[in-house]
């Protein structure tokens, strides 16, 4: 653990101790820009599919492009701002498409029956539309993105600690 000098402390004539972040600290703050990212990456990707590919999504598929889209905007105007409620606002989008991936890559993978899918009209939930390397799918992809969206929330820095402490050590 790294210590921390007394605000002032140099002023004062009392030794400073030099911060060192540590690796946990050291990571935090590019959290929500990698959350960002993927988000970013997973949109393009979903409308590459759709629009390029000509792959029509499933219902299952629409609901998680609901979740995903609007991180892009929430996450990018929160980083631009410096929000530091950004999880607040970001992490139950991401939770709700996770939720969503779970459930389609259960239906997806057989381990749900297919009686049970919300895909009465259109393509069906369970349609192999890709599958790279044997077992990359679409259904997959959307789980690992807001996986690691998730991820990314939950362990970046909430209160901007480590931007503060960075301010405080180039003040002294």
């Amino acid at each position: 653990m790294s210590e921390r000098a007394e605000p002032g402390a140099a002023r004062r004539g009392a030794p400073v101790t030099a911060t060192v972040p540590t690796s946990r600290a050291a990571f935090r703050p590019g959290l929500i820009h990698l959350a960002w990212a993927q988000a970013l990456i997973a949109t393009l990707g979903s409308l590459y599919f759709s629009q390029v590919m000509g792959l029509a999504p499933c219902v299952l598929c629409w609901y998680q492009r609901i979740a995903m889209y609007p991180l892009v905007i929430v996450l990018g105007v929160g980083i631009l701002l410096r929000e530091t409620r950004i999880r607040l606002y970001a992490l139950p989008l991401s939770l709700i498409g996770l939720a969503i991936a779970i459930y389609h890559n259960l239906l997806y993978y057989g381990v749900l029956p297919e009686s049970i899918a919300p895909c009465t009209t259109g393509v069906s939930c369970t349609t192999r539309q890709i599958e790279w390397l044997g077992f990359i799918t679409i259904p997959l992809l959307a789980l690992v993105a807001f996986a690691i969206i998730s991820v990314c929330l939950i362990l970046a820095d909430p209160a901007g600690e480590a931007d503060a402490a960075l301010l405080d050590d180039e003040a002294a």
